[in-house]
């Protein structure tokens, strides 16, 4: 057998093994898990933590729906307004004039300090705040964020009946331009693949990762995790978050949102890539041979089937194009679920291969910014490398 068959059989019993052996991460029916409601007096109280940046093109679609949480407890919003340039605060303000709902506050903290990220740095300032209301819990939630009505009662009564630290929602992102469609089902289908949300609710299992927009988390266990200090420096602060909670005994769980939503556009692939360059190689610890290993088993399991589908039927060799073709059949039938969550149309799930290519050089241009000392940019700031940044005491 010719060497290119067996990289297609290798790349076919790769694909068997993610569809059984990778806790079924292929699945979208790993949703918000059902809680009785407390006592009409026993309902704990909450803070809602905001932190923003330059957030007015979202702001009117996002915050009115946190301000008009149904929640029978005591619940307030702090909205930190991360020295924004484009009348964040104000507006924030003005909402809340005009909608009503809890309480907000609105505040702003100084610029982060060597060692922080801007939005620890924000949600320290809020998280601070909020304990000036002994909260029993923290729902640390991102500014393009709209929740459903009932979004906090749900997400309490589920903390409360599972016995929960942590309960996190991978909010649905959009999904309506050209490049939308092609890369946003595949970035949430990448990081299932990545952290199989069976496996991180799993009590003392290894796997933990959150969703950074929509957190809850109980006040007690983030001040005796020391969050967000623990984690200051993290460019990926919803994984960092996780695990610092999950070593330190807590009880984690993230699954997919059905009523929690990004309204944040990236209508083009230029902010898409932005999106996902900014941080994909500190994914990879900033770490060569992860990024060699991730660029060559991005190649054999997502580029090999279409390829060797192709080269076999084109060479007369059976064997290779029908490993590869049984191989592409497997990807795109793990790939559907996902496309149905987010009602596309099936016909982009053999499109997987392209898409994963464009995230295979998205790696790529993210580990070249690194080296270029770049670091990590967003909202107008750009991040020391990890390396550069002095410990704190």
């Amino acid at each position: 057998m010719s060497v290119i068959v067996w990289i297609a059989v290798a790349s076919l019993l790769a694909w068997l093994w993610l569809l059984l052996g990778q806790g079924f991460f292929w699945r979208t029916d790993v949703r918000l898990p059902p809680g009785r409601d407390p006592d009409p007096g026993d309902w704990p109280a909450v803070c809602v933590v905001v932190p923003a940046r330059d957030e007015a093109a979202v702001l009117g679609e996002s915050l009115p729906s946190l301000l008009a949480q149904d929640y029978p407890g005591r619940a307030e919003i702090v909205l930190i307004d991360d020295n924004s340039s484009d009348g964040t605060g104000e507006l924030a303000r003005d909402l809340a004039r005009r909608h009503g709902g809890l309480p907000l506050t609105v505040d702003t903290p100084g610029e982060p300090p060597a060692g922080w990220t801007g939005k620890l740095w924000a949600v320290r300032h809020g998280v601070e705040l909020a304990r000036t209301r002994r909260p029993e819990y923290l729902l640390l939630t991102d500014a393009d964020i709209a929740h459903a009505p009932d979004s906090l009662r749900r997400l309490v009564a589920a903390a409360r009946a599972g016995g929960y630290d942590m309960v996190s929602q991978m909010a649905r992102l959009r999904v309506e331009s050209l490049w939308e469609r092609l890369v946003v089902p595949a970035f949430v289908y990448f990081f299932a693949q990545l952290y199989p949300f069976r496996w991180i609710g799993r009590r003392g299992g290894r796997t933990a990762a959150a969703a950074g927009g929509c957190v809850l988390l109980r006040a007690e266990t983030a001040e005796r995790a020391r969050i967000p200090e623990a984690i200051r420096h993290a460019v990926i602060d919803d994984v960092a978050l996780a695990r610092t909670v999950k070593r330190g005994g807590g009880h984690i769980w993230l699954g997919l949102a059905d009523r929690v939503d990004s309204v944040r556009p990236y209508p083009r692939l230029h902010d898409l890539w932005r999106m996902v360059s900014r941080s994909a190689y500190a994914q990879l610890r900033h770490n060569p041979l992860l990024l060699l290993g991730t660029v060559a088993g991005l190649a054999l399991v997502y580029l090999m089937p279409p390829v060797a589908l192709v080269a076999g039927a084109a060479a007369g060799s059976p064997a290779t194009a029908a490993a590869g073709g049984a191989a592409w059949l497997v990807m795109i039938a793990t790939y559907v679920p996902m496309l149905r969550y987010y009602r596309q149309p099936l016909w982009l799930a053999p499109l997987l291969p392209f898409t994963a290519l464009l995230y295979l050089l998205m790696t790529v241009d993210s580990a070249v910014q690194h080296y270029r000392g770049r670091g990590a940019a967003w909202k107008g700031r750009t991040y020391a490398r990890p390396d550069t940044v002095p410990e704190e005491g």
